[in-house]
């Protein structure tokens, strides 16, 4: 029987026997939705304190008897909760709590995340369904793969594989880089032509200054493109200048600058592909004296087309490719590859050292492990399963809520983006978003030049019932004002 006598006290950690916690009653149950009611009374009892950081779920069979429904119900719920990384699961040791919901970040990092807005949103405590692009789903960390891998690589190391290294990277990762990015996205590139590097991020960081180095200072950027790619490269004293992205990409005919800075397989955030005639232009201009830099920041993650090669393996002599394990493993992690033309590397590599003396040697060791093994390739497998569900999810509930709406971007990544026909800006829609607590990226963020209004929506964090109901939340706030 569910008991409810007094208050319910928040638990301090260790395994709880009962359903006291949740304060949902049998009788209240709906019809349809069992799981949904149950998670989102799991939620509550993690987000307000009566679940702490530690305490262990009861066996989904006790509260299973105790809420009066399905076992499967409450391994459904369990599973969501992990899906979220509120919870883990360990064989033997049942389901865990070990995050709430809306601190997973620090405060400071959400009130960030809120302020590069430049928006007069709500306080961030208010938001609970985050759609900002870029977040990768953390909850899907391959744990015991990683456990696994950085065990036998312990067993395995000296002490001088823990010494100073090469600035350039370990040798083993940059074989198993050189040979995966072969397969995977046709890149031309012998192992000493690998940087390891901490993201792209820094791989821009190292392009810029050694552009910067030999004067050539103007830089071209897509319109819209990623303003943290434009605000990396000012940082370092290039100048970031826009070129017009349209159906077919980034329009080659427009560049005049000494470098370009691009997304061609999944080009953010229009989600464009660049057309065959394009590549050629681009590889054409660039065989002329331009730089072509290739960002591919979301390659792993395709669903309804083939994968479109890297531009790299076409130019070697001309594009300077950068990927990482950002949005396949977790952004925490800064790994991340930068393979140039070779004229360039003895700069690069000069500028990598002086910057940090090269990247940690464990995560390094361990990821070319996951390489070599072949486990990177099963959980990449295992994701795309997962964020294929989500961008389902979302974008079915798109249909019903904002059925006007154009969407576009979904054959691969892991955001979508929404075109609206609006008398209101895009900033405009965003504040309307926040106040049913969804955050979302306006369009005009990313631009340079003024257009028709467009909001950004990740999807990579959630699970599907969060994000149908960011979608009937943003229907909530944005059909009314749309035309």
């Amino acid at each position: 029987m569910v008991r409810f006598e007094g208050p319910i006290r928040p638990h301090s950690g260790g395994p709880i026997s009962g359903s006291d916690f949740l304060q949902l009653r049998p009788g209240d149950a709906p019809a349809k939705g069992l799981t949904t009611w149950l998670t989102d009374g799991l939620r509550a009892a993690v987000a307000n304190g009566r679940l702490t950081t530690g305490t262990r779920l009861p066996a989904t069979r006790l509260l299973a008897a105790e809420l009066r429904v399905s076992r499967g119900v409450v391994v459904d719920a369990y599973q969501r909760l992990i899906d979220e990384g509120l919870a883990a699961a360990r064989t033997g040791a049942g389901t865990t709590i070990i995050a709430r919901p809306g601190v997973r970040d620090a405060p400071s990092d959400r009130r960030r995340s809120l302020d590069t807005l430049r928006l007069p949103l709500p306080p961030a405590e208010g938001i609970d369904i985050d759609l900002s692009p870029g977040i990768p789903d953390l909850s899907a960390f391959p744990r015991t793969a990683w456990l696994r891998a950085e065990r036998a690589v312990l067993d395995g190391i000296t002490a001088a594989d823990l010494g100073y290294g090469d600035p350039g990277g370990t040798p083993w990762l940059r074989a198993e880089l050189a040979g995966w990015l072969a397969r995977t996205r046709g890149i031309h590139a012998e192992p000493d032509d690998v940087i390891v590097v901490g993201g792209v991020a820094q791989a821009l960081a190292l392009l810029a200054q050694t552009l910067h180095a030999a004067g050539k200072v103007r830089v071209a950027v897509e319109d819209p493109g990623s303003r943290g790619a434009r605000d990396q490269l000012a940082h370092w004293g290039v100048r970031p200048e826009p070129v017009p992205v349209d159906a077919e990409g980034l329009v080659v005919g427009a560049l005049t600058q000494d470098a370009a800075v691009l997304t061609p397989a999944h080009q953010f955030p229009t989600g464009v592909v660049l057309s065959p005639a394009r590549r050629r232009a681009l590889l054409a201009w660039a065989a002329r004296g331009g730089l072509v830099i290739e960002d591919d920041y979301d390659a792993e993650h395709r669903y309804d087309r083939a994968p479109v090669a890297a531009l790299q393996g076409s130019g070697p002599d001309h594009v300077a490719y950068a990927g990482s394990v950002s949005k396949s493993l977790a952004p925490g992690m800064r790994l991340g590859w930068l393979i140039a033309p070779r004229r360039l590397q003895p700069d690069l590599l000069t500028a990598k050292h002086d910057s940090d003396l090269g990247n940690p040697a464990l995560p390094q060791l361990v990821l070319a492990r996951l390489l070599a093994t072949g486990d990177y390739e099963r959980h990449l497998r295992n994701v795309r399963t997962r964020q294929r569900r989500r961008r389902d999810a979302l974008l079915a509930a798109l249909r019903t809520h904002l059925p006007d709406a154009q969407v576009t971007g979904v054959a691969a990544g892991l955001h979508l983006l929404i075109m609206l026909e609006s008398d209101e800006s895009d900033e405009t829609l965003a504040r309307q978003a926040a106040e049913k607590r969804v955050l979302v990226h306006p369009l005009s963020w990313h631009r340079h030049v003024d257009g028709p209004p467009g909001l950004i929506l990740g999807y990579a964090a959630h699970p599907p019932d969060r994000l149908t109901e960011a979608a009937e939340r943003l229907g909530r706030a944005l059909s009314r004002r749309a035309r």
